[in-house]
């Protein structure tokens, strides 16, 4: 879990026909798109997605600061064992897919109500739509910083669109990439992967041995990696100019 920092940018994070909202419950700092503000909804389904998470982190300590993946344990609470089993699929510690999962789990819970959900969570998205969406990528100071955008098309979703930083926020990361961002089956296999592909990635040398781990991951559907300058992509991935 990680301390509260303000995300200046989500004043970009605005969709036509959907009410945007907020939804915020310690550590964890939703913004949701959806047809309704939910925020009732998502903050009960936060308490619950949380409090089996934390006592799961009480019982078990060494799952906090894994740093590799741990044994699979099917009688985990579901956020846990999704977590365990994107670690897994991506060779991390379980927390690197914390916000992703519960990012999934809310946005999984508010399709009862809205047919459109994106649900963010300090980068990392659960997305189902029925139109298109652009998703900017924002890679702090680099030049290429929320210049290019994804294009998600409804029929792939829903799914994960993550992205980790070596240079930007409080996370942890052993690269050095401005971003790598991920498209994945699910939020929380999307967040690992972008977690272990951008520690693949030391300078702009690195990105297309990056690109060919990141074909490696079962479940990853797309990456897009950039530093500085430079911007690297594979996979089913529609990249458009801002």
């Amino acid at each position: 879990m990680t301390e509260y920092r303000e995300r200046r940018y989500r004043h970009q994070i605005r969709h036509e026909r959907l009410v945007a909202f907020e939804a915020t419950v310690q550590e964890t700092d939703l913004l949701i798109l959806a047809e309704s503000n939910l925020s009732v909804l998502a903050k009960d389904v936060i308490y619950r997605v949380r409090g089996p998470l934390e006592g799961y982190i009480a019982q078990h300590p060494e799952f906090l600061n894994a740093m590799t993946p741990l044994p699979y344990d099917k009688l985990a609470p579901p956020v846990v064992r999704e977590m365990l089993a994107a670690a897994q699929s991506c060779g991390t510690g379980p927390m690197a897919a914390v916000a992703g999962a519960i990012a999934e789990q809310v946005g999984l819970a508010l399709l009862s109500e809205s047919s459109e959900v994106v649900v963010e969570n300090g980068g990392d998205c659960f997305i189902k739509m029925d139109s298109p969406l652009q998703v900017s990528i924002f890679a702090g100071q680099a030049e290429l910083s929320n210049r290019v955008a994804l294009r998600i098309y409804p029929e792939k979703t829903p799914l994960g669109v993550c992205t980790s930083s070596g240079t930007v926020g409080h996370s942890l990361s052993l690269g050095h990439a401005d971003a790598v961002t991920v498209l994945g089956s699910s939020a929380a296999l999307a967040d690992a992967a972008a977690t272990m592909i951008c520690n693949q990635v030391q300078s702009a040398n690195d990105v297309q041995r990056a690109l060919d781990f990141a074909q490696q991951i079962e479940g990853v559907m797309g990456v897009i990696i950039i530093v500085g300058d430079q911007i690297g992509a594979w996979g089913d991935v529609e990249l458009v100019s801002i």
